[in-house]
């Protein structure tokens, strides 16, 4: 499971500020700096977990949260306060060490639902210094032997439901449903615990995350303690985010890197979380009503649902202040119209990468109304925007390929040296694979993806930008545009369209629609209308799936 790395940067910011304009772009360097004042995380050669790390900052603060509830999960009506999460995590930790044999830097695979005890299990398996692997519940027998072939895990967490698709593991699997397990989470007290606590180094590997795979095959991200610290110090919230009284609900799936950090995150705020097992839209709204949800971290999806849903009208959801956009790029359009239809919340576009962990994020009221951008970068982030063909990094105003540097980019790809030399150069740069520009004030704008652009005779067409003006289409739920092969253009632009409930709109009068808005090359060429498009548990455009779907023979019959 070796995974080549290159060495952690943990300072980057080595140019004068006279060299720096406002909107941190360094002429010397050719870099982009963060605007934000640089986080200052535990020095990296002090021993400190994950768990250890949060515990300590959820301790120091002023926050009353003994008996206020961390986990709230509505389809059974359970909750965890902060109290009783912390006395499950020193149980179960104590209870996997004694019982299980489990030692550090051992791995972890965990196919679970979600339900109150994985968090509790991700933090106390950080809390030992064991690698966490989760994987989505619903992978394929394939995807979960890959998975596995990666990880080389010695035990499992699984469900009744889950736990068939498991081979045999040094150390057992683990059902979390089952009277066993809930003995382990309450057999041990916090004192007694204290004896078995282990020393866990910062470059200890914490968790294996799965990338999408939109673009290839899924490959295993390693990321180690320290990346998520760095991450965990270096996130900003404005003033209003941090009420005490605010209630988020979590609809992302628990084994993405979102779903993953703001389980971390929120915990080391004391904010309380609001759980769901499965994404079903009006109990979405059902629960924002029950619980007075204030916060949303959502993708793309969600927005655009929330957006042309009657369903909206139903509910009493005055209490949601602010939408948390993530996972792909929203535009500007679709973000106005949104603030049109529930004035009294705001959303805060921001971008990370399971590889790179939080890199940007708008902060506040006064940066919400850049409407396209996903906000400034953290503290402790530096960035280059680069040609990629030449190389050459461009200054502010030009679109190029993002580069990021700094302590929270990943330790490489596991059991793939290849694709770690293709991704991390030699100097710590990882490169995003986005195509996108930084403005003049130091927002950064996602473009689209770079092996996504359809390359249409000499031009370059962005399947993003056809998306939003087909979306805007109030005929049309949802869309994708990808590339199709062409003897004569090299390829050309075709959308798959979901029309609304009701709507007959046509091919012709969609490709007319669009022609009226774009530069000739841009124009779409081809329509195939479909049930439903395709998308990874975090919200983006599995195109792969489309493309081939599209060169099997069934763009011609639609």
């Amino acid at each position: 499971m070796a995974t080549k790395s290159v060495p952690a940067q943990e300072t980057t910011m080595t140019t004068h500020a006279i060299n720096i304009t406002k909107g941190g772009y360094c002429l010397e360097s050719k870099t982009f700096q963060s605007l934000i004042p640089p986080a200052t995380p535990p020095p990296p050669h002090q021993p400190l977990s994950i768990t250890q790390f949060i515990l300590s900052l959820l301790h120091s603060s002023a926050i009353p949260t003994t008996q206020k509830n961390y986990l709230i999960m509505p389809s059974t009506g359970q909750s965890l306060t902060y109290s009783q999460s912390i006395n499950q995590i020193y149980s179960l930790s104590s209870s996997l060490k004694s019982l299980y044999n489990l030692n550090k830097n051992d791995v972890s695979f965990i196919l679970c639902p979600p339900s109150l005890h994985v968090p509790i299990i991700y933090l106390s398996l950080l809390y030992l210094g064991v690698t966490i692997s989760p994987a989505n519940p619903l992978s394929s027998n394939s995807e979960l032997t890959h998975q596995i072939q990666l990880s080389k895990p010695k035990i499992a967490f699984a469900t009744s439901q889950t736990a068939h698709k498991l081979p045999s593991f040094p150390l057992g699997t683990i059902l979390i449903d089952s009277p066993e397990f809930i003995s382990l989470l309450t057999q041990i007290s916090k004192r007694d615990s204290a004896t078995n606590h282990v020393e866990v180094s910062q470059s200890d590997m914490a968790a294996i995350l799965y990338s999408s795979g939109t673009t290839g095959r899924v490959k295993g991200v390693s990321l180690t303690h320290r990346n998520v610290i760095a991450s965990i110090a270096a996130f900003q919230m404005s003033s209003v985010e941090l009420d005490p009284h605010a209630v988020s609900l979590l609809t992302l799936p628990l084994f993405h890197v979102f779903g993953f950090f703001l389980l971390i995150n929120e915990f080391r705020w004391g904010k309380t979380l609001v759980l769901t097992e499965r994404f079903d839209f009006e109990q979405v709204l059902k629960v924002v009503e029950r619980y007075r949800v204030s916060d949303m971290p959502v993708s793309p999806t969600i927005i655009l649902t929330l957006l042309k849903s009657d369903l909206t009208n139903k509910y009493d959801l005055s209490s949601l202040r602010r939408f948390s956009c993530g996972g792909a790029p929203l535009s500007k359009e679709v973000a106005e119209k949104f603030e049109r239809k529930f004035p009294q919340a705001e959303i805060m576009q921001g971008y990370g990468l399971t590889e790179a962990g939080a890199v940007s994020r708008i902060i506040g009221p006064e940066e919400c109304n850049q409407h396209a951008s996903v906000g400034r970068l953290f503290g402790n982030m530096e960035a280059k925007i680069v040609d990629p063909l030449t190389g050459e990094a461009f200054g502010p105003g030009k679109r190029g390929e993002l580069w990021l540097r700094g302590p929270s980019i990943m330790k490489g790809y596991v059991g793939d040296e290849k694709a770690t030399a293709e991704t991390l150069d030699s100097e710590g740069w990882l490169k995003t694979g986005d195509l996108c520009l930084f403005d003049s004030e130091g927002f950064l704008y996602i473009v689209d993806r770079l092996k996504e652009l359809i390359k249409y005779k000499a031009y370059q067409v962005p399947p993003f930008e056809l998306e939003q003006l087909l979306l805007s289409n109030p005929e049309i739920a949802d869309a994708a545009v990808i590339p199709y092969p062409d003897e004569e253009a090299g390829q050309i632009p075709v959308a798959y369209v979901v029309r609304k409930p009701g709507s007959s709109i046509t091919e012709a009068q969609i490709m007319d629609s669009i022609a009226k808005q774009v530069a000739p090359y841009k124009k779409i060429r081809r329509v195939a209308f479909t049930d439903a498009i395709p998308r990874s548990p975090a919200g983006k455009i599995l195109r792969r799936e489309l493309v081939n779907h599209a060169l099997s023979g069934a763009l011609c019959k639609s």
